[in-house]
């Protein structure tokens, strides 16, 4: 089924075109592919990023929009991908990066789109596991700079990912989410040091 894909907001798209547009930008980026692109490169498939800022002991996510990413495509196939954070004069472009999570975004994508129900994709950053994933969100019309990760909600983990998490297997929010809690937990002592 087709994935409803959010609109991003619009300065954050013409905060990407005016960077790529911008010689000294591509070039100031270090990125081989986005530098060595040949034909037109284009801004795609615009994901917000969430960032789980904590995990209660309930379970409950604590998540916060970071920015806007969007798939920099040339030809056939994703060869970078380009930042946005909100600043307080509004959108701007952040950077160009590239490297595994843009393939693993990319496959991850069109899996989705085999999925048989109608989903919202968004990104959700674990930065307490260094873990990214696809969150394919159940509800297509919800505002997509909001919301928590709803327990039917799909997670998909993006390559690499964390030893014991297998990269781009479909998770419930329900079964994931405890695995995340028990590896974002800090071991108690069984005693106190002497």
């Amino acid at each position: 089924m087709p994935l409803c894909v959010p609109p991003a907001p619009a300065p954050a798209l013409r905060s990407v075109l005016t960077a790529l547009s911008s010689p000294t930008a591509v070039r100031e980026a270090r990125t081989p592919s986005l530098l060595g692109a040949q034909g037109p490169v284009t801004p795609e498939l615009p994901l917000p990023v969430h960032v789980l800022d904590g995990i209660t002991a309930e379970g409950a996510t604590q998540t916060r929009l970071a920015g806007w990413r969007f798939l920099i495509r040339c030809g056939d196939r994703a060869v970078a991908a380009a930042d946005t954070v909100l600043t307080p004069d509004g959108w701007a472009f952040s950077h160009f990066f590239e490297g595994p999570y843009v393939a693993s975004t990319e496959r991850a994508l069109r899996q989705a789109e085999t999925i048989p129900q109608s989903c919202q994709p968004r990104l959700l950053s674990v930065p307490g596991l260094y873990m990214l994933t696809l969150w394919l969100h159940g509800d297509c019309a919800a505002d997509a700079a909001a919301g928590h990760p709803a327990a039917t909600d799909l997670l998909v983990p993006l390559a690499p990912t964390p030893p014991g998490i297998a990269a781009h297997r479909p998770h419930r929010v329900a079964e994931l989410l405890p695995v995340l809690t028990h590896r974002m937990t800090p071991t108690r002592l069984l005693r106190s040091p002497a």
